[in-house]
């Protein structure tokens, strides 16, 4: 509600709180940082620019996570993905052990990012909602305006594919 009013101390702790998340879930559909953290950018000053006409009908985490999702969906229409960044890895990755843990985390990772990359953006889109952003299926069709049923195939046919992919390249 304090945000709602224009208070910037509630918009600071809501971007503090949900950052990480946002980025982590932005990046693993962009499959870049730096597009990740300019859509995460673009998406806050936007976000900041409507506190006034917002209405939550639900989680609030869940309505950034959803409003995030769009924007990266937007700038994969327009053209502006990129290839998988290295850095991406280490962000993962950082809280490995001892360095031959963080070695094969990061090799890990660039194959199942090189490997989402494949796969058509929706089956990616809902593997990435789901497994990283811990979303419902329920949420994730609401997002994509499909059905559940339609979600779940997405989800199914996508991690065959990763698996099918995956196998081919150990």
């Amino acid at each position: 509600m304090r945000f709602k009013r224009g208070s910037r101390t509630a918009l600071q702790r809501i971007y503090e709180k949900y950052r990480k998340f946002l980025l982590t879930l932005a990046t693993a559909l962009l499959n870049d940082v730096s597009s990740a953290e300019d859509c995460l950018h673009d998406f806050f000053v936007s976000f900041a620019q409507s506190a006034e006409s917002l209405r939550l009908d639900g989680s609030l985490k869940w309505y950034l996570a959803t409003c995030v999702a769009n924007r990266a969906r937007d700038r994969i229409r327009a053209g502006k993905r990129q290839a998988v960044n290295l850095e991406h890895a280490e962000f993962v990755c950082s809280g490995a052990k001892a360095p031959e843990s963080s070695a094969i985390c990061n090799e890990e990772l660039q194959l199942l990012n090189g490997a989402l990359a494949e796969i058509p953006y929706e089956q990616r889109e809902v593997i990435i909602l789901h497994a990283r952003g811990q979303m419902r299926f329920r949420e994730i069709a609401k997002l994509q305006s499909v059905s559940i049923k339609t979600v779940q195939s997405r989800y199914r046919y996508g991690l065959d594919k990763l698996r099918v992919i995956l196998d081919g390249q150990v």
